[in-house]
């Protein structure tokens, strides 16, 4: 790593979505996905991965400035469509790991 390379931090949150569900949970996880990449400036990036053999799994893998940026995407308005549309879903957040990003 160069030491020019700055830190960014890196939020991977992994949902459990009932098939059922799953369509409109995606729905909302991409409505969140395209307004924190879109509205948020200290939100570099925001995935929504479903990994191949897990139909019932999906991640998210979200790359903000640091961690006040992170703090800050916890109070916008797209996050609290996506968290009541989980409610509504009855989708529940399993794990979610926070770590490092070197970025050039």
């Amino acid at each position: 790593m160069s030491e020019h390379s700055t830190l960014r931090f890196v939020v991977i949150p992994e949902f459990r979505v009932n098939r059922e569900v799953r369509a409109a949970f995606l729905d909302a996880a991409l409505d969140d996905a395209r307004h924190s990449v879109a509205d948020e400036g200290g939100c570099h990036r925001f995935d929504v991965v479903c990994p191949e053999g897990a139909e019932d799994t999906v991640l998210f893998y979200e790359v903000y400035d640091d961690r006040a940026a992170f703090e800050a995407h916890l109070q916008t308005p797209h996050l609290k469509r996506f968290q009541a549309a989980m409610k509504t879903l009855d989708v529940a957040e399993t794990v979610v790991r926070f770590g490092a990003l070197r970025a050039p």
